[in-house]
C-alpha cells in the first residue's frame, strides 16, 4: 500500500511540473511571436463601445488610451448608466481634448437582461455604425496598436478575438497579490489553452464581427449566461467558429487594492467559471504548486531523498519557469514576486472550495447569482 502512495504521488509530481512548464512554454511562444512577425495593419472601420461605472484609479490614463490609437478610422462610444455617474465629467473633459476623434457618450438604463454591465452596452451597440466592433472594459489600458493587435488574431475560421487583462501598476501588497492571480497564473492557462486550440472568450476586450452576434439575437444573447464572456464563447462555437486571444495581452493597471476586492473578484470568477464550464473547472484545484509539492515530499521519503530538499527543488522549477514568462512577457515582476505566487498558490485550493459552495456575488452593488433558477431574479440594483 505504501509503495502504490509513493509510486502515486511520484507520477502527479511528474505530471504536474510537466503540465506547469508546458504552459509556461505555450505562452512564451505566444508573448514572442509577434516580435519574429510583421505586425498587421488594420484598414476596417471600428466602433469601439466602452462602459463607464465610476472612477477608479488609473480611469483617466485607461480611458484617454481610447483616443490615442494608431488606426486610420474608428468611433469610439462611451456608456453610462445615469448622468450623476463620477465617470460622467471625465468622459466628457476626454471628448472635448480630443475633438479630431469621433467619440459621444450615451446615458441611460434600460435593464433587458440580468447583466448590469451588458445593459449599459447595448445602447452602444445599438448606436455603433461599423461592421467591426470593440467591447472594452473601462479599466483596459490600450496600447498604440491595439486595434492592429485585436485583427491578427482574426483569421478565417476565428468568430472573436479576446485579451485577458494583464495586471500592472500594483500598489500596496493586496495588488502585487491580483497580479499574481492574473499574469502568471490565469492568463498562462488561458493563452496556452488557446495555443492549442482550446479559447476562451475574455469580457475585458472583444473583437466581434457585428453580423455574428446580431445572428444569435443581437447583443442581449450575451444575457443567456450570467457571464457575458461565457455566453460569448458558446455562441461563437455553435457557429462552427473559433474563439482566439490576442499573442500579447493588454493592461490592466490596478493601483490600490484592499483584501475584499482581490478575494471577492477572485471568488466572483471562481463561481461563474464552475456555473458555466463546470467540467473545466474541476480540474482547477491541481492547478497550483501546493499539492505538487506535497506529492514532492512524500516520494521522496521513499527514494532516502532528503523532503526538504524535494520540496526546494520542486519549488525552484516551478517558480523559476514563472519568473522566466514573467520577464520575458514584460509583466509585472519584482524580487518579491515568487513570495506572492507561493501565497496565491497556498490560497488556489480555498478558493476552488468557494467556487462550489456559493452561488451569489455582489458586482458594483449588485447582488448577483450563478444559480439558474434565479436568473430572472439575478440582479438587485442597490444604487
Amino acid at each position: 500500500m505504501a509503495d502504490l502512495v509513493t509510486t502515486a504521488a511520484l507520477v502527479f509530481c511528474i505530471l504536474a511540473v510537466s503540465t506547469h512548464l508546458l504552459t509556461v512554454a505555450l505562452t512564451l511562444y505566444r508573448v514572442s511571436a509577434p516580435r519574429s512577425r510583421s505586425r498587421a495593419t488594420n484598414v476596417e472601420p471600428v466602433s469601439i463601445v466602452r462602459p463607464v461605472c465610476g472612477v477608479d484609479h488609473f480611469d483617466e490614463m485607461t480611458l484617454r488610451s481610447t483616443f490615442e490609437l494608431k488606426a486610420a478610422d474608428y468611433e469610439v462610444i462611451f456608456c453610462a448608466a445615469r448622468e450623476d455617474d463620477a465617470a460622467v465629467p471625465l468622459v466628457r473633459k476626454l471628448i472635448a481634448e480630443y475633438p479630431h476623434i469621433q467619440a459621444r457618450l450615451l446615458i441611460g438604463d434600460d435593464r433587458p437582461t440580468s447583466n448590469p454591465k451588458l445593459n449599459n452596452i447595448v445602447k452602444g451597440w445599438a448606436a455603433a455604425r461599423h461592421r467591426w466592433i470593440v467591447l472594452a472594459d473601462n479599466n483596459v489600458l490600450m496600447p498604440a496598436h491595439y486595434l492592429d493587435d485585436l485583427f491578427q488574431s482574426f483569421t478565417p475560421g476565428v468568430g472573436l478575438v479576446c485579451s485577458p487583462p494583464i495586471g500592472s501598476r500594483p500598489i500596496g501588497f493586496w495588488a502585487e497579490l491580483e497580479c499574481a492571480f492574473l499574469n502568471t497564473y490565469q492568463a498562462r492557462w488561458q493563452s496556452a489553452a488557446d495555443t492549442i486550440g482550446f479559447g476562451f472568450a475574455q469580457g475585458k476586450s472583444m473583437l466581434w464581427r457585428r453580423d455574428i452576434l446580431d445572428d444569435a439575437g443581437g447583443i442581449e444573447a450575451l444575457g443567456a449566461e450570467i457571464a457575458e464572456d461565457a455566453a460569448a464563447t458558446k455562441i461563437v462555437r455553435s457557429h462552427g467558429l473559433d474563439v482566439r486571444l490576442v499573442d500579447r495581452p493588454f493592461e490592466q493597471p490596478l493601483g490600490l487594492r484592499t483584501r475584499a476586492q482581490v478575494w471577492d473578484r477572485q471568488v466572483r470568477w471562481a463561481r461563474l467559471r464552475r456555473a458555466t464550464f463546470p467540467l473545466f473547472y474541476a480540474p482547477e484545484i491541481l492547478s497550483g504548486c501546493t499539492l505538487p509539492a506535497a506529492a514532492a515530499a512524500v516520494a521522496a521519503t521513499a527514494f532516502d531523498v532528503d523532503p526538504l530538499m524535494a520540496l526546494a527543488g520542486l519549488l525552484s522549477l516551478w517558480l523559476g519557469a514563472e519568473v522566466l514568462l514573467a520577464h520575458a512577457a514584460g509583466w509585472h515582476l519584482r524580487w518579491h514576486s515568487p513570495f506572492t505566487w507561493l501565497l496565491r498558490d497556498a490560497l488556489l485550493p480555498v478558493l476552488w472550495v468557494e467556487g462550489w459552495v456559493g452561488d451569489t456575488f455582489v458586482w458594483r452593488g449588485n447582488d448577483m447569482s450563478v444559480a439558474e433558477q434565479n436568473r430572472e431574479l439575478a440582479v438587485t440594483n442597490k444604487i
